[in-house]
């Protein structure tokens, strides 16, 4: 018996690189990634020439090393000099400076060191999309993706039901916030003449996108009346449905393009913007989830019959995180529709819908976290699997289906999205308490 226990306990140790990296605070991590950037910035051109590399690698090497193999150790030692080597260095550097900022960060409200970090990483991800403007496209289309994957979690994760109609959400509210932005404050060959003076434009652009999220939740309204007065498998089925129906709807529909897509969309989803209304996301969705409102939901998602015997007005709170999640994908819509300043009915189609079903079981159910790490791992596969074109659709299937046998939740299911636990070091947190 003493063998065994001391066996057990030598298995809960924690491996040496975990013991090594431990007691480091997300500001120290923040620290050390923006020493990185900083080196590439301005030291990335030089160095990628002298490694044989034709420019700066945009995704970590990846791309390149896909497109051109000889080029594979150029590529590891510019990612090692750039990013590997200095992150886990200087993190562990600077742990003890780092954790006293932290300290002093956390006399003041939480809110106030939470925005204090936001800042600092969104001065991290500014300085790293500067480098190219794919990385900036990259990253605003990652961001729009975290909206998405948030958004379909609260329905597919925290509900527990199955919605196809997510691609039918996004593209109401990319359809109603680029029609708003274009017919008044843009001069274009279907809507003529803007209304509006443009300059006003960006300051109502937030209308623009609450109001694609609001057409987007009314649609939700049409399929939760009648999917939740039954039980079952109807609600994927009268939500594909739906996706259809609106793709359809929109593809006869002249006054908008038609088959041929609405284009003339203003610049004015820029990284700020996308960021602001990501991290707004973010903390509605976990704040939703976490309230009276989403205990409710749980309780639904786990035995229906059970919670209308605690008087949880089922019907009504699976109505309520339905229109919620919806709301949110009109957001993303708008937000995808202004990134890329042009759209079109076909976009919003089956493989739309496979895409953020991948990005919510890849990164786990009934987790914020899980949805964030599900949407930017995904997306950063999708682009560095780019190269191999026919064969990526084979690749990321294959993955999907190995993380569905060994971890059937996803990789980060159930976990609680606690920001004094990430801005906080596990060792610090032990010792106070």
């Amino acid at each position: 018996m003493k063998v065994k226990k001391g066996t057990s306990a030598r298995k809960k140790q924690p491996s040496t690189f975990r013991r090594f990296f431990s007691g480091i605070p997300a500001l120290g991590w923040l620290l050390a990634a923006f020493i990185a950037v900083l080196l590439e910035y301005y030291i990335g051109d030089p160095l990628s020439e002298a490694l044989g590399l034709p420019k700066i690698p945009v995704l970590f090497g990846v791309v390149v090393m896909l497109k051109k193999p000889f080029l594979i150790p150029g590529a590891f030692a510019y990612v090692f000099l750039i990013y590997a080597f200095p992150i886990a260095i200087i993190a562990k550097i600077t742990a003890p400076i780092t954790n006293w900022l932290t300290e002093k960060v956390f006399r003041l409200p939480l809110m106030v060191s939470a925005v204090l970090h936001l800042l600092f990483l969104y001065f991290i991800l500014h300085l790293w999309s500067d480098v190219s403007d794919y990385r900036l496209l990259m990253l605003k289309l990652t961001m729009i993706g975290i909206i998405l994957t948030l958004s379909l979690n609260v329905i597919n994760g925290y509900m527990g039901e199955f919605s196809c109609s997510h691609p039918g959400f996004m593209a109401l509210g990319a359809y109603t916030a680029s029609t708003f932005t274009v017919l008044l404050f843009v001069k274009d060959r279907l809507f003529g003449p803007a209304l509006l003076p443009p300059g006003l434009g960006q300051f109502l652009f937030p209308v623009a996108l609450i109001l694609g999220g609001l057409v987007a939740a009314v649609g939700a309204l049409t399929v939760a009346i009648p999917s939740f007065r039954t039980r079952g498998d109807y609600l994927a089925i009268i939500s594909l449905a739906f996706m259809f129906i609106v793709k359809s709807l929109i593809e006869n529909l002249e006054v908008v393009g038609g088959p041929r897509g609405l284009s003339s969309q203003p610049d004015w989803a820029d990284l700020p913007t996308v960021f602001v209304w990501t991290v707004l996301c973010v903390w509605t969705i976990n704040n939703f989830v976490e309230s009276t409102m989403g205990k409710a939901l749980n309780a639904v998602r786990d035995e229906e019959s059970a919670a209308e015997a605690m008087t949880v007005n089922t019907r009504q709170t699976k109505m309520i995180a339905f229109m919620f999640g919806a709301f949110w994908a009109g957001v993303a819509g708008g937000l995808f529709a202004h990134v890329l300043r042009y759209v079109n009915p076909g976009t919003f189609g089956i493989q739309k819908l496979a895409e953020v079903l991948a990005m919510v079981y890849f990164g786990g159910l009934n987790s914020v976290f899980g949805s964030i790490v599900g949407a930017v791992s995904f997306n950063l596969l999708s682009e560095a699997l780019r190269p191999l074109e026919i064969f990526k659709w084979i690749i990321i299937p294959v993955l999907l289906i190995l993380v569905m046998i060994y971890r059937p939740t996803g990789l980060i299911a159930f976990r609680r999205f606690n920001v004094r636990e990430i801005l906080r070091p596990k060792s610090g947190t032990k010792e106070r308490v």
